[in-house]
């Protein structure tokens, strides 16, 4: 699997070694060389790209900046490179894959690198089967007068696929890009976003009760409120999943309404 990557840094011997670095590498093809932040933003709108290697600091929009900025419901996997340790907390709020120090150690290269395969054929997988999902949803709608709420969820399990139920779904937590089923003590990665998932699935029966969470109102066992602050709630599986005051009105109003 071959993944396209941008480099980014102002410092021409800079750029020059991630380039020889990367050279260690076959699969990392670099397909634009970029000096700031501007530059990167314009090639990715007529190349893709799977990896940008950005440099935290450049004139104008540095790499953090570039991060902000991108729009597209697929970005590409960023690795930050810096001279400095104080935006590693920034890098990661923005979902960074990795986040490397000058002068950049070949170990640490090999790690980012790792993750970044790793990511590329998980994406991947997951593409073949959203495409199965959707024939399957495709199916199941046919002679209906709108589309079908999901029933359920195909998910990648070592080297098979796996039906899951949705009503055996206990709570849906938002992981970066995509979204994490909860199905009894086991968890199952599926490329959605929650909202998307939100207005898919049949509200009377499963809540947004966070930004990060949606439950399955069958399974929720015990509701913890702690004032007018954020509460939580006890799932069938045990889990404790936070609970925003918002999400708390809406889960007594799904409740009542059941």
């Amino acid at each position: 699997m071959t993944i396209r990557t941008i480099i980014a840094d102002d410092e021409p011997l800079a750029l020059e070694r991630i380039k020889l670095l990367l050279s260690a590498y076959p699969d990392c093809q670099i397909v634009r060389e970029c000096r700031n932040g501007k530059e990167v933003l314009e090639a990715l709108r007529s190349q893709q790209a799977d990896l940008l290697m950005l440099d935290v600091q450049m004139p104008g929009l540095g790499g953090l900046d570039v991060a902000r900025e991108i729009e597209t419901s697929r970005p590409p996997m960023i690795v930050f490179v810096t001279a400095y340790d104080s935006y590693a907390i920034q890098a990661f709020e923005v979902n960074a894959l990795d986040y490397l120090l000058k002068p950049i150690e070949p170990a640490r290269l090999q790690d980012a690198i790792e993750r970044a395969r790793e990511r590329a054929e998980m994406e991947a997988a997951v593409d073949t089967h959203e495409k199965f999902a959707s024939a399957l949803a495709a199916i199941e709608s046919l002679g209906a007068g709108e589309p079908a709420r999901p029933m359920r969820f195909v998910v990648r399990s070592g080297s098979k696929d796996l039906l899951i139920q949705a009503n055996d779904v206990v709570w849906i937590e938002a992981a970066d890009y995509y979204a994490c089923l909860h199905v009894a003590d086991k968890r199952h990665l599926l490329r959605e976003s929650i909202k998307k998932l939100e207005s898919q699935l049949d509200p009377g029966k499963f809540v947004r009760i966070h930004r990060s969470a949606i439950v399955n109102i069958d399974c929720v066992r015990e509701i913890h409120r702690e004032g007018q602050s954020e509460g939580w709630i006890l799932a069938a599986n045990g889990d404790r999943i936070r609970m925003s005051p918002t999400g708390w009105k809406k889960l007594l109003a799904a409740s009542g309404s059941r």
